[in-house]
């Protein structure tokens, strides 16, 4: 098992502390938040102790759960520490603290702002909505299944082509011959792609051919050179709104943050010094 070392959680913990969006500390409910421990008279509650764990998941993954609180309430202990002799050092009472601590306090404020009046306010209407002009309403795009044989030169896929023009069989061709090891013992076969998913000169070649057909010419790529046969064409399958819903929510919560802030900026009054913005030296 890999280890971190403590002071490695421990950075890594004061920095997460102040990336925006991240799981919070906000305590819970009082008659829960029970007191775990204390550090110069100042309380480690279960709440702490939870957010902690949070934060540090991917960290303490391998850890049975008493290792896990253990490891959290360390963490928790040192950073008590750390910051009570801060604190007593005077290092909070400087301008660029107060500066800093008031930057955080807004970050603070902005994901509340996000979380109660954004996403709060988004609903299964919303979300329905969303599907029906993102997804439902739109015409699925078309996906192609194909086989392919890749080959170093231009005389190889003459050849083969030659062959399959006589009735060879493509996939054992390509089984023998394609030089792509992730098709070869496939008989070829690429499975379903949509348009743009392959290099340009590939997806040309495709998109000319019906199912059945397969390139009369060889297809020089940045790979080498292909013969290709389409296996069938298709409609891309709508996926339903249960598949699709997380991704929708968050576009919702997306457009209404930006609706919310394009609001707020026409009420708000701005004054900006431009001479003062272009004269940094």
């Amino acid at each position: 098992m890999i280890k971190a070392s403590r002071i490695a959680v421990l950075a890594a913990l004061l920095a997460s502390a102040a990336v925006i969006g991240s799981a919070g500390w906000a305590p819970a409910a009082a008659a829960e938040d029970k007191k775990i421990a204390t550090v110069d008279g100042k309380a480690i509650t279960e709440s702490d102790l939870a957010a902690v764990m949070a934060e540090m998941s991917q960290q303490f993954a391998q850890l049975p759960e008493p290792a896990r609180r253990r490891a959290a309430l360390d963490r928790l202990i040192d950073i008590q520490i750390l910051a009570g002799q801060a604190d007593k050092d005077g290092l909070g009472a400087s301008d660029e603290f107060k500066k800093r601590l008031e930057n955080l306090r807004q970050r603070l404020l902005i994901n509340e702002f996000v979380k109660i009046k954004v996403d709060g306010s988004v609903t299964d209407a919303d979300v329905k909505a969303a599907y029906d002009k993102y997804v439902g309403g739109t015409t699925p795009p078309e996906e192609t299944r194909a086989r392919h044989i890749l080959v170093k030169t231009k005389e190889e896929a003459d050849a083969i082509i030659a062959d399959i023009a006589k009735g060879g069989d493509f996939a054992k061709i390509a089984t023998e011959k394609s030089q792509d090891p992730g098709s070869a013992k496939e008989g070829g076969d690429l499975g379903y792609f949509g348009a743009g998913e392959m290099v340009a000169e590939f997806d040309k070649a495709v998109q000319e051919l019906k199912p059945g057909e397969f390139t009369k010419a060889p297809v020089k790529t940045q790979f080498g050179f292909h013969v290709i046969r389409v296996e069938d064409k298709r409609k891309q399958k709508v996926p339903g709104l249960d598949e699709v819903k997380d991704q929708l929510r968050q576009q919702v919560v997306q457009e209404k943050f930006s609706e919310a802030l394009t609001e707020l900026k026409k009420a708000a009054k701005v004054d900006i010094d431009e001479a003062a913005l272009g004269a940094k030296k």
